[in-house]
């Protein structure tokens, strides 16, 4: 089977020729054997695409470094995916100001800030510039980008602060315009020949959800509004969502796109009661479930804590794809995850990450081997560290962990 075979097969939970193992790379530092140079720079530290938009490297990466990336993994026998990140649009009526107010003025830090102006009012956006992050890790923008995870903890303002900053968000975070869906058709015209003559999936990053809304209030923001506006944060969620409903379209409407994934990692039981989960995030996530199965796609959904109590919910919504099922960190029970949601929904995970950096082989053995026992012959496992491999990731760890795998795939 290729790549994109196995990964598809799991997904339907079809017989696989075995158990695929992917892993995420956020800055994995790579071995000298499989690194490589492009434009007179080497590329020490491996990435993905899914952080296009979001994240800044400090050694920008391509599209052609992807490329490398996947035939890098093959070449140990582990499977990957390519990911499109699909972009969003500001209204052309929107202006900006940016200003630096230096260290010691009003702050300890130094404040940048972004003010906006649009039909529905003025906004301001300002964090406090920190020091630069190690090697390998994404780097801090020399600017206030409407979304950045860079901006949730260094926030001075948030860019929503209060409801009457909710009308103006739809100016700023607008569905895919004429210059971004050209972007995307690129983008598309660019990938389409690599994963089909490499037999590579291609998955989707095309909705934001809950995550959005704390990119733009803040974590504390975000749950005093729910519980106190909820009208005016029903409407920053229905504007997220919107944006994220025509962002995949927009994905859908390439045949070449074999899954969608709408980031999770702030829609958890860390920030979100089940009742509020079902009244903000549920009602949306089943529409776009929906969608991508109209279009005979896969939908996948990242949560990485919370999971035994709203695993099923994500199921009854319609995600065919869940990431991630964790036993380390979140605790899930696998015997659970195998009664419970892998009759409905393909689990990706079964390890962690923290493992894989633990330089215990045999500890890492034993996390996959339960993982593998438990869930393999369900045909609806991807073993995968949870969440991703880091710069402070040894490559020995990731070594245990791919012969590990191989003992028992």
């Amino acid at each position: 089977m290729t790549s994109r075979e196995r990964i598809l097969a799991a997904c339907e939970g079809r017989p696989t020729d075995h158990t695929p193992l992917t892993t995420w790379c956020f800055g994995l530092p790579a071995p000298p054997a499989l690194r490589w140079e492009r434009d007179g720079q080497p590329r020490d530290y491996w990435y993905s695409l899914r952080m296009e938009h979001l994240h800044t490297i400090a050694v920008p990466w391509t599209l052609a470094d992807d490329f490398r990336r996947v035939q890098a993994w093959q070449s140990l026998g582990v499977d990957d995916l390519l990911d499109v990140s699909i972009p969003w649009s500001m209204s052309p009526e929107v202006t900006f100001t940016e200003s630096l107010t230096p260290a010691g003025a009003s702050d300890a830090y130094a404040v940048r800030a972004r003010e906006y102006a649009t039909p529905s009012g003025r906004l301001r956006h300002a964090v406090r510039q920190t020091d630069p992050e190690p090697p390998g890790w994404p780097v801090q923008p020399g600017s206030v980008p409407l979304i950045e995870d860079f901006n949730i903890p260094r926030a001075v303002e948030h860019a929503v602060s209060s409801p009457a900053d909710v009308p103006i968000i739809p100016h700023l975070f607008a569905p895919p315009d004429d210059a971004a869906q050209a972007w995307f058709a690129q983008r598309m015209a660019d990938v389409a020949p690599f994963a089909r003559a490499e037999g590579i999936a291609v998955q989707a990053w095309s909705a934001f959800g809950m995550d959005g809304v704390v990119w733009l209030t803040g974590t504390e923001g975000a749950i005093m509004m729910a519980l106190d506006q909820p009208e005016a944060f029903g409407a920053l969620v229905d504007t997220i969502a919107a944006t994220d409903y025509a962002r995949t379209e927009l994905a859908l409407s390439s045949p070449d796109v074999d899954l969608v994934v709408q980031r999770g990692w702030y829609s958890s039981t860390d920030f979100w009661s089940p009742a509020l989960f079902d009244r903000f995030v549920f009602p949306h996530l089943q529409e776009l479930a929906a969608l991508t199965h109209r279009h005979g796609r896969k939908l996948g959904y990242v949560m990485t804590t919370g999971v035994q109590k709203l695993g099923p919910r994500l199921a009854d919504a319609g995600v065919d794809v869940l990431y991630f099922v964790d036993p380390l960190q979140d605790a899930v029970d696998l015997d659970w995850a195998r009664r419970e949601l892998a009759p409905r929904m393909t689990l990706v995970g079964g390890c962690n990450a923290l493992t894989v950096g633990s330089r215990d082989p045999q500890r890492l053995a034993a996390e996959v081997a339960h993982a593998m026992e438990t869930l393999a012959d369900t045909n609806r496992l991807i073993l995968h560290p949870v969440d991703a491999l880091f710069p402070d990731t040894p490559w020995s760890g990731v070594e245990a962990l791919i012969e590990a795998w191989k003992r028992v795939c």
